[in-house]
């Protein structure tokens, strides 16, 4: 049976710990600009200096997500992307670089493609996990068994409006590490991330308590080295998404061109999450 990565992504992280340091999470979605610009412009992430990747599977009303990845997955269902292409992008993405390479997707689309199907082909492309933004923790028991059947994480996401028993029920659940939504709302780039989301790391640790607890990576709102710089003195990983999806579009078809603009974005975040070393 073919087991995915989740033991490199757990390694990954320690690695980036042991370095104090935070690791870098950079998110793309699969077939974004095409699937093979997508799958490019994750490698040249990765070679700028990003840890781990998610690669988004694109969906038609992605409530977590702001106006730039909905633009970006709007380009990528028009293009007519499917799972199997989420899978290529991660097989391809993982191979050429030896990543830790997750799969970020609402539930629905998991749900009718079938959970042991959805795993099975996930395991078989290299992938670390998968990131589940809206499946709560007590309905996940199926995913769960076949993820951890497969050697796949089960990231979940907490928000600062989570109680500490949820952040306790999430962290004995979960596997890989948290995902903490910096603030209530939707991605995209902001000024500021803020004190909220190094109390919602505390408290997600604490929640944790005794088990040590699995890693907490930070997301929504973090766009430039500073910002991540911020993040890293507090958290374990630094999760960017709406910054890199911006140079793409930015970059307006040109596809040399939005390579080396997320490459550069890449290096620069990764001078920030090395700062406070």
């Amino acid at each position: 049976m073919t087991t995915g990565n989740i033991q490199l992504l757990s390694d990954t992280l320690a690695e980036a710990k042991a370095e104090n340091r935070a690791a870098l999470v950079a998110y793309l979605p699969a077939g974004f600009p095409t699937v093979d610009g997508g799958i490019e412009a994750i490698k040249a992430v990765f070679d700028g200096g990003a840890d781990i990747v998610e690669v988004g599977l694109p969906h038609s009303d992605p409530v977590l997500d702001g106006p730039v990845i909905q633009t970006a997955d709007d380009i990528a269902l028009r293009g007519g992307v499917k799972i199997a292409d989420v899978m290529r992008t991660v097989k391809e993405a993982h191979a050429a670089t030896g990543k830790p390479v997750l799969v970020m997707t609402y539930w629905n689309p998991i749900d009718r493609y079938g959970v042991e199907r959805f795993t099975e082909e996930l395991a078989a492309a290299g992938g670390a996990g998968c990131i589940l933004p809206d499946l709560p923790v007590q309905e996940s028991a199926l995913w769960r068994e076949h993820a951890d059947k497969r050697g796949l994480a089960t990231v979940f996401v907490v928000a600062p409006s989570s109680k500490d028993e949820r952040l306790a029920t999430i962290t004995a659940a979960g596997s890989g590490f948290v995902y903490a939504a910096s603030l209530m709302g939707v991605t995209g780039t902001r000024e500021s991330v803020g004190a909220e989301a190094a109390d919602l790391v505390r408290r997600t640790r604490a929640a944790a308590g005794a088990r040590g607890g699995l890693p907490v990576c930070v997301g929504l709102g973090v766009s430039n080295a500073e910002q991540a710089r911020e993040v890293a003195d507090f958290a374990d990983g630094v999760i960017v998404g709406s910054a890199f999806v911006k140079r793409i579009l930015d970059a307006d078809g040109d596809q040399a061109a939005a390579l080396t603009a997320v490459r550069e974005l890449a290096a620069e975040l990764a001078a920030g999450v090395r700062r406070g070393a």
